[in-house]
């Protein structure tokens, strides 16, 4: 299928490096993901970064409660890795899923698998054991400095300056550029002066979204590893992937009254006993943590220009912080490394020039990010609602009977944004093609086999005669 090769990793000498680099001092904000992998990808280039973090280191401090969302990494992000180095230790560490195991309402299980010839996979991957192996590998990149505990409160373009809140207090940092990849609520994007902040809108869906855990049932998983679960119903759902430990991180997606509605241990067990009786009993801690585990916000964040520029300092977003997504598509993490692999890309193209990069960076990512944000959000109703339909599944039997029958030539939506690297942006256009080429061939041969038949009657008539 049609996709973008990935880059080997590149060997440059430490001259080269440095003279692409122009001695600039950059600053990355945020430690999480997006920006792990970039500061590596910098500092392989010998560009000096200094990463800025709010938190506490999360390999001393863990994760916070809650507030995983387990990761679907899958071709984008594998390419990604592949970058610095930890492809093969991210598969290590991740759980195959090829398919959707779908829990209906009253009904018996069914799997639907991901790729037509069942062989694909999306992979589960514990969110913060990514994160501490994207740390550590930051961390012992030459030129990379992490800084956790220091919040970046705002960003004078003017004089080049950062604003921290440190442990020691209020203190002022210079950096020439600053790469803002501290999350959808970003301190940078709103902090920037002068100039005000980046002009951005935020759509919050009306639900929300509460992690569970089903643990190990005698020592084994309680459910099939190798399928990402779904209760669908209507207007909620929960999902479940699979964890090394043979526990399940299960996400509750659900309106956020939905949530307030269940105020006592009795009514959450009820109510799950009643919505979900096939795994309710497989959660002796339910109520536990449905009380202590917080609610968390689902939004789409669409921010632009992602690049502003002073005299002193350039401030450039990427990952959540420039176009958050919901996470329905599994695409939230990819789509950022792939942020971090465009701007290296166009460092490359433009021999060090972070103005031209950062330009040529925005212009190209911003179609894409808005075409899987959109994508994102219609999976949510494909998730909560089609998939229990009997009619969707016959119609994906018909686009996996397709793309077995044409392979290459036709491929479905949900291949290709996780399975290739094509751009997200000429996927719509890519279905849209084929769809149109399938229903040209059907016509052509319902006209064929007309005319065939009009043929084989003639010849009849003309015999009897």
């Amino acid at each position: 299928m049609a996709a973008e090769p990935s880059r080997a990793p590149q060997h440059r000498t430490q001259h080269d490096q440095s003279r692409q680099s122009e001695a600039r001092r950059v600053a990355v904000v945020g430690a999480g993901l997006a920006g792990a992998l970039l500061a590596t990808l910098l500092g392989r280039r010998g560009v000096p970064v200094t990463v800025y973090e709010r938190r506490p280191d999360p390999r001393i401090a863990g994760a916070e409660r809650g507030r995983s969302i387990n990761l679907a990494i899958s071709a984008r992000g594998l390419a990604a890795l592949e970058e610095v180095g930890l492809r093969e230790h991210a598969l290590a560490r991740a759980l195959p899923m090829h398919g959707r195991m779908v829990h209906p309402s009253g009904g018996t299980t069914n799997f639907q698998s991901y790729s037509a010839d069942g062989t694909r996979a999306i992979n589960s991957i514990s969110r913060s054991e990514l994160n501490a192996a994207l740390l550590d590998t930051a961390e012992a990149t030459p030129g990379v400095t992490l800084r956790f505990g220091h919040k970046v409160t705002a960003v004078d373009t003017a004089s080049g300056k950062l604003t921290l809140d440190g442990p020691g207090g209020t203190l002022t940092e210079p950096a020439d550029i600053v790469l803002a990849g501290d999350g959808a609520y970003s301190a940078v994007r709103r902090g920037v002066r002068p100039g005000g902040a980046f002009d951005v809108d935020t759509d919050f869906l009306e639900h929300g979204y509460k992690e569970l855990t089903i643990p190990p049932r005698d020592g084994d998983f309680a459910l099939d590893p190798d399928a990402l679960h779904i209760w669908p119903r209507g207007t909620s759902m929960m999902i479940a992937l699979p964890n090394l430990d043979r526990s399940f991180t299960c996400t509750l997606f659900w309106p956020k009254d939905d949530f307030e509605a269940l105020g006592t241990p009795e009514a959450v067990t009820a109510h799950f006993r009643r919505h979900y009786p096939d795994v309710a009993p497989l959660m002796p801690d339910l109520a536990g943590d449905f009380a202590h585990n917080p609610v968390g916000s689902l939004v789409t964040v669409r921010a632009w220009p992602w690049v502003r520029t002073g005299e002193g300092a350039s401030v450039a977003l990427l990952g959540d912080a420039a176009h958050a997504i919901v996470p329905f598509f599994g695409q939230g993490a990819n789509c950022a490394f792939e942020d971090c692999i465009e701007i290296d890309r166009c460092l490359d193209e433009t021999n060090g020039d972070w103005a031209a990069a950062l330009t040529r960076y925005q212009e190209r990512r911003k179609a894409n990010t808005d075409a899987i944000a959109e994508m994102a959000l219609d999976n949510f109703v494909e998730m909560r609602d089609r998939v229990a339909s009997p009619v969707y599944r016959a119609r994906q039997a018909a686009v996996h009977a397709l793309e077995r029958r044409l392979a290459g030539r036709y491929v479905s939506r949900y291949e290709l944004v996780s399975f290739s690297t094509l751009p997200y942006a000429e996927i719509p256009s890519r279905i849209r093609r084929q769809n149109l080429a399938v229903a040209g061939a059907a016509t052509a041969g319902t006209l064929l086999a007309a005319g065939a038949l009009r043929a084989v009657r003639s010849l009849r008539a003309r015999a009897r005669r």
